[in-house]
């Protein structure tokens, strides 16, 4: 607990201010993460549930609000009615991952910027004093490296769990787009 208080002790403002700044994207990250995981499972088992039942025949419609409130199943089951609801599907599906992109792609950068600054304070300091051996340069730079790493730490797990997300919005997809091919199947096959 002595060498974090320390550190903080002697670090500058602007690299505080990056490992905060990372934090809050770490604790961002999780947070989308677990939300997003669940809904998109939920809505997943959802819509697979409805494909099982229009495959047997047990509902005609996927169980969605603008299905039910139309009171014209013409219009309800046009192509284009499908369409708009493939695309709130995937809308409310893909909401959040753009931050996990975000934060995957300017975490590296932020904590690279903490670390120049803490290295270019470092060096101002040291070179005021005159000659320095490696000694006291290696433990400079080292903390000095916190920030970069704290930024790639960061950056990791939101690039992973972007692709995870990512993945299982497409597998929702494919339960969407089955359920189109149905309804419309089933519409060509009864002559409409």
């Amino acid at each position: 607990m002595a060498v974090i208080q320390n550190f903080f002790y002697e670090s500058g403002l602007i690299t505080i201010f990056v490992l905060f700044w990372l934090s809050l994207y770490f604790i961002l990250t999780l947070w989308i993460f677990v939300y997003k995981f669940i809904s998109i499972r939920s809505q997943t088992s959802r819509e697979k549930n409805s494909l099982d039942k229009i495959i047997k025949d047990e509902q005609k419609l996927p169980d969605y609000p603008i299905f039910h409130s139309s009171k014209d199943r013409e219009i309800s089951t046009s192509k284009e009615m499908l369409h708009i609801w493939k695309t709130q599907v995937l809308k409310q599906a893909s909401t959040g991952l753009v931050v996990l992109s975000i934060v995957s792609s300017t975490a590296p950068f932020i904590g690279l910027f903490g670390t120049v600054v803490e290295i270019l304070d470092a060096f101002g300091k040291l070179g005021m004093s005159g000659q320095v051996s490696f000694d006291v340069i290696a433990p400079i730079i080292s903390k000095a490296l916190i920030a970069t790493a704290a930024g790639i730490l960061t950056a990791i797990p939101a690039y992973s769990f972007f692709l995870i997300l990512k993945r299982k919005a497409y597998d929702l997809s494919v339960y969407v787009q089955m359920q189109i091919d149905m309804i419309l199947s089933k519409n060509t096959g009864n002559g409409k």
